[in-house]
């Protein structure tokens, strides 16, 4: 091993004045949350890539737009894991390991199901950031807390969008 190669996950341990055990619960959920944000990412793309039919333009852009907004949380959600003093998610395994939103593999989803799925995905998302947001307040996390507040709004906003863009009449 190298001079400055990295033992143990110890080596890793960030400093913090939160107890570890808080932490790992924090951690937990936000491993969770982070699990499904990429799932989310990538069925929000898959969508993107096979939306079809009359107003194609219009959610091939939302998708586009809704799916940049999720990869961008993701590197936050791992810092907060990491600034805990914890480790983040490793591989797609580990992704999948973790992951309560359901892939979709169909070949084929009408645009109206694509905006449902994702609406009721971002829905679930939204109850795993209240719950993870009254773990870390347990855990007085009010860091962790305050940004978990910053992701329900971004969550809510894309359900509110799939909804009304799925509205009929």
């Amino acid at each position: 091993m190298a001079g400055n190669a990295l033992k143990t996950p110890t080596d890793l341990k960030t400093p913090s004045d939160l107890t570890s055990n808080a932490t790992k619960t924090v951690a937990e959920a936000l491993n969770g949350i982070l699990a499904d944000t990429f799932a989310l990412y990538l069925k929000t793309k898959n969508f993107h890539w096979h939306v079809s039919g009359p107003h194609f333009r219009d959610y091939h852009l939302m998708l586009d737009e809704q799916a940049a907004e999720i990869f961008a949380g993701t590197d936050d959600i791992a810092e907060r894991v990491r600034k805990t003093g914890n480790t983040t998610l490793r591989s797609i395994g580990d992704i999948a390991r973790h992951q309560t939103i359901k892939d979709n593999d169909a070949d084929f989803v009408t645009p109206d199901a694509m905006l449902s799925e994702l609406r009721d995905d971002n829905l679930a998302l939204v109850t795993a950031l209240r719950e993870a947001k009254d773990i870390a307040d347990e855990a007085k996390d009010n860091a962790t807390s305050a940004v978990i507040d910053d992701w329900t709004d971004q969550a809510e906003r894309r359900a509110w969008f799939l909804f009304e863009a799925g509205r009929k009449g």
